[in-house]
């Protein structure tokens, strides 16, 4: 009985903090994006501006629903519950802090204890799509429309190198539970965080979830400039902020496997090791999770005003023509190190040379074209150059 009130005590505290979060989250966006355009940010609603967020939520919640005549009702209203149960239905296999040495009274984890922790959010989180592809299908607008089979071909792509990204990290570890790759990583010390011996797999999924979040440089599902508003033009008021309360969470919860698979959770060499026993180590562990947590959630907002938007095709390219072939090469050498028991230091040479081996020739490829591309143009403006002189004679 204890158990379950516990459960039920975590869902409900997850459950709850998370908009809030969500709301600061966009805050914190706001903020630095004006910080670096060199502009104020919202500085209105209360102190520096910090109600800010308080302020949208009530709007949002008094505005008019308008569901627009032509639509698909049904499907239109299912949209956005669909976004925002999948992503924080996602969040109950992740640790939000030290499992092992939580206080009797709490619980960092919803559901400890599963094996498939990381199949299991793969599996969750390719189910929001859904909620876009019909967002875009029951808003019966062209956009709309055009805007979700972008989505969906964006995200069948980016899943791939995604899932391929973490199967290294699985092979090593031994396992998909995240709690004892976590674990593994803290009892190895600094030196046995997978980021040492995985950097290219790191890069391909920090990458991947950006696009499997809809995040910049990767939102060509929804790319303003194009389609308006991409598959929620037709949405507004508090409909219209599930789908961004969905991909804040989305972000939150790609911070929390990066720093999780790759930069050893909780652990942080004479602050927070295996070894820590003193009082309240378990906060002084927390807290160490979070800002890592944290960092990964500014680096995410920092790269959408600093990378501009790729075209379709680029999007297409970066996962069919690089990032899948290096996942492929990645699990290679990670099953060769395996097989011949080598140094897993041979793993950060072998993902540092790919990855410079790779971009000599994707560099060199570019350069082909581009010098192609001037070739054909001079081509074409000297044919039009003889057309022009043979008419006026």
């Amino acid at each position: 009985m204890t158990e379950i009130l516990i459960t039920v005590a975590t869902i409900l505290i997850v459950v709850g903090a998370i908009p809030g979060v969500c709301n600061y989250l966009i805050l914190l966006e706001r903020k630095l994006s004006a910080w670096m355009q060199d502009r104020v940010g919202p500085n209105r609603v209360g102190p520096a501006g910090l109600f800010q967020p308080l302020a949208d939520g009530i709007k949002l919640l008094l505005k008019e629903e308008v569901i627009p005549s032509h639509v698909d009702r049904v499907l239109y209203l299912m949209a956005p519950m669909i976004s925002v149960f999948t992503t924080m239905l996602a969040l109950a296999v992740v640790p939000f802090g030290p499992v092992e040495d939580a206080p009797k009274w709490i619980r960092f984890i919803i559901a400890p204890g599963i094996d498939i922790g990381l199949v299991f959010i793969f599996a969750i989180t390719s189910l929001a799509v859904y909620g876009i592809i019909l967002g875009g299908w029951a808003s019966n607008n062209k956009y709309s429309a055009l805007g979700s089979l972008r989505a969906s071909a964006q995200v069948v792509s980016y899943e791939i190198p995604l899932g391929m990204s973490v199967l290294g990290i699985a092979l090593m570890a031994g396992t998909v539970n995240l709690e004892q790759i976590q674990l593994q990583q803290v009892n190895a010390g600094i030196l046995g965080w997978n980021i040492w011996y995985q950097p290219l797999a790191c890069l391909i999924f920090f990458s991947s979830s950006l696009a499997e979040a809809n995040r910049l440089p990767f939102d060509l599902a929804e790319c303003e400039q194009e389609l308006v508003g991409g598959w929620h033009t037709e949405y507004s008021a508090l409909k219209w902020a599930l789908f961004f309360l969905g991909e804040y969470t989305h972000v939150i919860t790609i911070s929390f496997l990066t720093t999780i698979l790759f930069f050893g959770g909780w652990h942080l060499p004479g602050i927070a090791t295996a070894e820590s026993v003193y009082p309240f180590a378990w906060l002084v562990k927390l807290l160490v999770l979070l800002t890592k947590v944290f960092g990964f959630i500014v680096l995410i907002i920092m790269l959408r005003w600093t990378i501009p938007r790729f075209r379709f095709d680029q999007l297409m390219d970066l996962a069919w023509k690089i990032m899948i072939p290096l996942s492929v090469v990645n699990i290679l050498m990670v099953m060769f190190c395996l097989h011949f028991q080598a140094s897993h230091l041979w793993l950060m040479v072998g993902s540092v040379l790919m990855f410079i081996c790779w971009g000599v020739v994707g560099t060199s490829h570019r350069r082909v074209q581009l010098q192609g591309g001037t070739a054909r143009t001079m081509v074409s403006h000297a044919v039009s150059s003889a057309h022009s002189t043979a008419g006026k004679h």
